[in-house]
C-alpha cells in the first residue's frame, strides 16, 4: 500500500506542496483558521499573498494580515507535504481536512488512515520528519 499511494510524488522541487494543476498551497484552505477556528477553513482568492512560489488563499483580511506578519507560524510543516510520509522519507500531498496542531506547528497527512498512523507516534515521526526535511525533496 505504501508504494501505491506514494510512488506519484508531488512535485517535489517545491517546497510548498501545489496539485499538478495550480499553484494554491493547502488547496486553498486558510491556514491561520485552523489555529484562530480550530477547523479547516476555505479561503478566498480575494484574501491571498506569495509565499515560497505558492498562492495562498485566507477567509478575511485579519487572516491575511496575520499571515503576512509571520508566514512561518501558520504554514504547515513541510511545506503542507504529508507529515507522515516525510518521517518516512518520501513525500505524499497534505490533506487539509487531516490536520493537526502540535506544539504550535500545524502538520498535514495524507489521509485518516496515514493521520492515525502519525498520531500513534507523532513526536517520533516529527524529530524524523524534520531530520528529512527538505531533502527529501530532492
Amino acid at each position: 500500500m505504501f508504494s501505491a499511494i506514494f510512488s506519484s510524488q508531488a512535485l517535489a522541487e517545491s517546497p510548498i506542496y501545489t496539485s499538478y494543476f495550480s499553484d494554491t498551497a493547502v488547496s486553498g484552505y486558510d491556514t491561520v483558521a485552523y489555529f484562530t477556528e480550530n477547523k479547516p477553513v476555505e479561503g478566498d482568492s480575494k484574501y491571498s499573498a506569495e509565499y515560497q512560489g505558492a498562492e495562498w488563499h485566507f477567509s478575511s483580511q485579519k487572516n491575511l494580515d496575520a499571515f503576512k506578519a509571520d508566514p512561518a507560524k501558520y504554514a504547515p510543516q513541510y511545506g503542507g507535504y504529508c507529515a507522515w510520509a516525510v518521517a518516512k522519507n518520501n513525500t505524499a500531498k497534505g490533506d487539509p481536512m487531516q490536520w493537526a496542531i502540535h506544539n504550535g506547528k500545524l502538520y498535514l497527512n495524507y489521509n485518516a488512515e496515514i493521520r492515525s498512523k502519525w498520531f500513534a507516534d507523532k513526536d517520533a515521526l516529527i524529530v524524523t520528519a524534520d531530520k528529512n526535511w527538505p531533502s527529501v525533496l530532492n
